[in-house]
C-alpha cells in the first residue's frame, strides 16, 4: 500500500497536499483498493463555494459500492477536477495524483487534526486484521 509521506490523512481516508495555503484534496490507496474498479466520480462543489469542515466533496462510485468523499479542513474552492468525470479510473491508477477539489486554506491550524503518514499507515494496518 501507497503513503506518501508528505501528505495528511484522515480517518475516512482522504488525503491532503499543502502547497503554501492550497490544499489538494483526493482519496488514499487504501480507500481505492476498498471500492476496487471507480466507474463514476461525481464533484458536488463549485469553484468559489466556501467549505466547512467534514462537508462532503465529492461521490465515488464503483462496481462495488458508493462513498462520499469528505473535506476535511475549511477553505475555498479554487478548482475542482472536472477531468475525473470522464476517466474515473485514474483514482485507481493514481490515486495521489487523481485530486479532486483544491482549497484556498482560511486555518493552516486545522491540519494539525489529520494523521501522518505514519500514524494512517497503523490506522489502516489495525482495519485490515
Amino acid at each position: 500500500m501507497n503513503i506518501p509521506s508528505a501528505l495528511k490523512y484522515t480517518s475516512s481516508d482522504e488525503w491532503v497536499k499543502l502547497e503554501g495555503k492550497t490544499a489538494s484534496i483526493g482519496v488514499t490507496d487504501y480507500a481505492q483498493n476498498q471500492l476496487s474498479d471507480i466507474v463514476y466520480v461525481e464533484i458536488r462543489v463549485d469553484v468559489g463555494d466556501t467549505i466547512q469542515k467534514n462537508s462532503p466533496g465529492a461521490t465515488l462510485e464503483s462496481v462495488k459500492a458508493a462513498a462520499d468523499v469528505n473535506i476535511p479542513i475549511a477553505g475555498k474552492v479554487i478548482a475542482i477536477n472536472d477531468g475525473l468525470s470522464s476517466t474515473p479510473e485514474k483514482v485507481n491508477s493514481d490515486p495521489y495524483g487523481a485530486w479532486m477539489i483544491k482549497l484556498e486554506l482560511t486555518d493552516l491550524g486545522q491540519l494539525d487534526s489529520l494523521m501522518d503518514a505514519t500514524a494512517y499507515q497503523k490506522y489502516c494496518e489495525e482495519r485490515s486484521h
